[in-house]
């Protein structure tokens, strides 16, 4: 029997996903001058304000104002008609110091806090990635760049949007079609419903969904209100960390539930998701599994792995528990090796913020990385 899975994203202009960028950004403009600075920075944001707060111990002065409407400028809230622009906001903060009693743990390498991460990869994708998540960062990501690059394709856009498709499954777990593509983009008054439906079929699905997906059954539920002109933090509020299924996996596997924006690579809710992914990632591209799911836990202060969890879902070219005892005898995932192994402790994380932590090419995303295969496959010879 086949079935059906549905994942989501949402554009650089949703109003999560525009506190997740500030945090990040706090924490790159930081990075940049200290990078050992300790940062837990969370972000809120309604009609016409943005509040930063959180615990944050560095050397470096960090002009938060400043940093927060080169953000909101750059995403494209510019203009006052939106009710939420970077010329107009009022910016608040509260930041305190990160707790001694964290600290104490932290400076000695252990784990900033206790926890499960998860990694997950699979071989449906080119990116290791689940086919729903990809295909909804990609509408989403494509919408963005034809309001900024192409505006005049559909001059209309405006900064929040969000995307939905859902793909048919055989019962070997392969996917055939795509049952449902759901997007809701915000755009300027007076423009006609049908109009901005035949664009965004002809100018965003049909180009980032590949045909062989598509057939006369699949559904397109375009802006299916009827309208979608209060958009962003003017219609509703944001917060950091609240689209976590976004950022990762679309729901394909379990989330250990810490978000990542604003947070340093001391806290293992970032760096050690980071660190599960990598590997994972690498077991399947050097073909001991077809998909990976990883779970690594800690304590707060305590440097090694609680537990480590592999699930190869029968999938593995070998035992689940001998994959295991080689993560466990060769790589180190002690917060340290991790930041060490991973790069962490450069300003790469605003563009985390955006279109998923995963499945991603860029030089700043060194967990996407296959310099493990040939550590695996000399393992399991």
């Amino acid at each position: 029997m086949s079935y059906y899975f549905t994942s989501e994203s949402v554009s650089e202009g949703h109003p999560d996903k525009i506190c997740d960028q500030i945090s990040d950004a706090v924490l790159d403009d930081i990075f940049d001058k200290d990078p050992y600075g300790r940062v837990a920075c969370e972000t809120f944001c309604a009609t016409g304000m943005v509040l930063v707060g959180g615990e944050i111990t560095t050397k470096h002065y960090v002009d938060i104002p400043q940093v927060v409407r080169d953000v909101v400028k750059d995403i494209g809230y510019d203009k006052g008609e939106y009710n939420f622009d970077y010329h107009s906001i009022s910016v608040l903060s509260t930041i305190n110091k990160q707790s001694p009693d964290i600290d104490l743990g932290v400076k000695e390498g252990g784990a900033g806090d206790q926890g499960m991460m998860f990694g997950y990869a699979t071989k449906e994708t080119p990116e290791y990635m689940p086919l729903a998540i990809m295909l909804a960062h990609k509408l989403v990501k494509k919408l963005a760049h034809i309001r900024k690059k192409e505006k005049d394709l559909m001059p209309y856009l405006r900064p929040d949007s969000k995307s939905q498709v859902t793909i048919e499954y055989s019962d070997d777990h392969r996917p055939m079609r795509i049952e449902a593509v759901v997007i809701s983009s915000q755009h300027d008054p007076n423009v006609k419903q049908q109009k901005i439906k035949d664009d965004i079929e002809e100018n965003v699905i049909k180009k980032v969904i590949p045909e062989k997906y598509l057939d006369k059954k699949t559904k397109y539920h375009i802006n299916p209100t009827g309208k979608f002109e209060i958009g962003g933090p003017y219609g509703d509020t944001g917060l950091t960390g609240r689209k976590i299924i976004v950022d990762t996996y679309g729901g394909k596997v379990p989330h250990g539930g810490g978000a990542f924006s604003g947070k340093d690579p001391t806290k293992v809710d970032r760096s050690a998701a980071y660190a599960a992914r990598h590997i994972a990632k690498n077991i399947v591209a050097a073909g001991l599994a077809d998909e990976c799911l990883i779970q690594l836990s800690y304590a707060i202060g305590v440097a090694d792995p609680i537990s480590i969890y592999i699930n190869t879902n029968s999938t593995g070219t070998i035992p689940d528990r001998e994959i295991e005892k080689i993560i466990n005898k060769e790589i180190d995932l002690t917060p340290k090796g991790i930041i060490h192994r991973l790069h962490l402790r450069k300003p790469i994380y605003r563009k985390t913020a955006t279109y998923g932590h995963f499945g991603r090419n860029e030089e700043e995303f060194t967990w996407e990385k296959l310099d493990l295969v040939d550590l695996f496959k000399k393992s399991v010879k």
